[in-house]
């Protein structure tokens, strides 16, 4: 079971971070060519990030590209230069159908011509204008690739004109269509980053939110907050014990030709069933249960 808890950015025009990247215990990096690269240094971040990766290896985590806009021109360098190193994924900033699926084509070209696996460079769709929500849904399903959508909270609440604030009322219908979009398409979503690194409270409040919504995991800018979040979306000892209890009770259950039954008293049908083997599937994957 892959898990992306924590995706954290490294900017892609600092050597030192490139080369630790894979050393913080976050399930993904993301090298960043866009926001944390000023306009004078997207070329030397492009060729920094390119030898990292020719020299480096980064084992067991997903190595992610944010490359520009579409709208930039910087965008088709970016794609060009940097899915020859094979990434695990590229991360499209402003995502809509039009643009996921021009990288899709060009991806697919650079796979044929690289003789790479073709479709084996996947996207996470970063989601971050008004009409991105909006379109949300016909960019994610425009193409196999696509295994994310991402919440950008900071371009979104600027494109809609309001304040980002500290309970973020303003992207709860960002958030909510969001989720609802990734689990009809049976893809992850992934929560914008909470940007107040030293508010460690803060942090738990927002990633307690976003997992109570349904986020799978949430954008880290600082390594410190990794372990915070990790703990946050990982299942507690009390919800791994009664997911246990659910699955000794089912096994009784079938025993006597039963497809709904209860335990302590509450009805246990599909959906709770569901809901116990997700959380036991999560807790074997960090070793917290056999």
């Amino acid at each position: 079971m892959e898990l992306r808890r924590t995706m954290l950015f490294m900017p892609g025009n600092n050597p030192g971070m490139l080369q630790t990247a894979d050393v913080f215990g976050s399930d993904s990096i993301i090298f960043d060519l866009e926001d944390a690269v000023s306009i004078t240094e997207k070329d030397s971040a492009r060729i920094l990030i390119k030898e990292a990766m020719k020299n480096f290896d980064y084992v067991d985590i997903e190595v992610v590209i944010r490359i520009n806009p579409l709208s930039t021109p910087f965008a088709l360098e970016d794609i060009d230069v940097m899915a020859r190193m094979k990434p695990d994924s590229i991360l499209l900033p402003k995502s809509i159908p039009e643009d996921i699926k021009f990288l899709d084509k060009t991806l697919l070209k650079i796979e044929e011509e690289e003789e790479f696996e073709l479709g084996s460079i996947k996207i996470h769709a970063l989601v971050e204008t008004a009409m991105g929500v909006e379109l949300a849904y016909e960019t994610a399903s425009a193409t196999s690739r696509c295994i994310s959508i991402v919440l950008g909270g900071e371009d979104l609440a600027a494109d809609l004109g309001v304040k980002r604030t500290y309970d973020s009322e303003e992207l709860f219908y960002a958030r909510t269509k969001i989720i609802n979009i990734c689990k009809a398409l049976k893809i992850d979503a992934i929560d914008t980053p909470f940007t107040d690194t030293n508010d460690n409270e803060g942090l738990v409040m927002d990633t307690e939110k976003a997992k109570k919504l349904g986020f799978s995991g949430k954008l880290a800018i600082n390594p410190r907050q990794i372990g915070t979040i990790h703990e946050v979306f990982a299942p507690t000892n009390d919800e791994i014990k009664h997911a246990i209890r659910v699955m000794e009770a089912k096994k009784e259950a079938d025993k006597l030709g039963l497809g709904v039954f209860t335990l302590n008293g509450k009805m246990v049908d599909l959906p709770i069933i569901n809901r116990a083997l997700n959380i036991l599937k999560i807790a074997k994957t960090l070793g917290l249960s056999d």
